[in-house]
């Protein structure tokens, strides 16, 4: 669907277990697409005593998730119809809802979403979101809207692609998008548990200096 610029729109819809698309799941797409995004991610570290030094050594100790932020534009003042009709389905994927199992209520927790627009897919859930209204018809029925959203991503179904039924099997590799703040042995502490096998990326990917990684740059990690 093309944006009011008859710009290819970005989206926001729920997906599956499989993070794909999920038949008949809430939908959105962006009225305006954002003028910009931020990705972060903040990993956590010990510092530890160091023998006649001042600067302390530090120890990792786990990987934050990646968070994206941005700022959506909803405007319905043309049209003359009231703008939350639209933005009320973000709010829905934010809902828990409660159903009765086994004689007890038990919790489902908000669904899973994507983010995405042009080649950038962001599989997360919302963890936060605030909504402003700027423009009203004489009645009060708002009409344009402005949304800050942040998503923050426990998986990501992209970085595990479907293996050709024709490879012949053998292990599969995983992708990863390299941030600010990201080395080598970070990632590979994240994806083996063990920051040692840092090497095994490095040789996978013809790295020879382990410092030379930038923001944007893509790994592959061996099975």
């Amino acid at each position: 669907m093309p944006t009011e610029s008859n710009l290819v729109a970005a989206e926001i819809y729920e997906v599956d277990d499989d993070g794909e698309r999920k038949a008949g799941g809430v939908d959105v797409a962006c009225m305006f697409n954002p003028y910009e995004y931020t990705v972060s991610k903040r990993n956590t570290y010990s510092e530890k005593a160091s023998n006649g030094s001042d600067v302390p050594q530090v120890e990792f100790k786990k990987a934050g998730a990646q968070t994206l932020k941005l700022n959506l534009f909803f405007d319905s003042y043309e049209q003359r119809e009231d703008i939350t009709r639209t933005t009320r389905k973000l709010w829905k994927l934010m809902e828990s809802k409660t159903r009765e199992e086994g004689g007890r209520n038990e919790k489902v927790p908000p669904p899973e979403v994507a983010f995405e627009w042009g080649v950038f897919r962001f599989v997360s859930v919302i963890t936060d979101m605030t909504q402003k209204f700027s423009l009203f018809l004489p009645d009060g029925t708002p009409v344009r809207a402005e949304v800050q959203i942040t998503f923050t991503q426990h998986k990501d179904v992209n970085d595990y692609p479907r293996q050709n039924p024709t490879s012949g099997g053998g292990p599969t590799e995983r992708v990863w998008h390299v941030v600010a703040g990201d080395r080598l042995d970070t990632i590979a502490a994240e994806v083996y548990g063990d920051a040692a096998r840092w090497r095994l990326i490095a040789g996978h990917n013809d790295i020879a200096d382990p410092h030379s990684l930038r923001p944007g740059q893509t790994l592959n990690i061996p099975g």
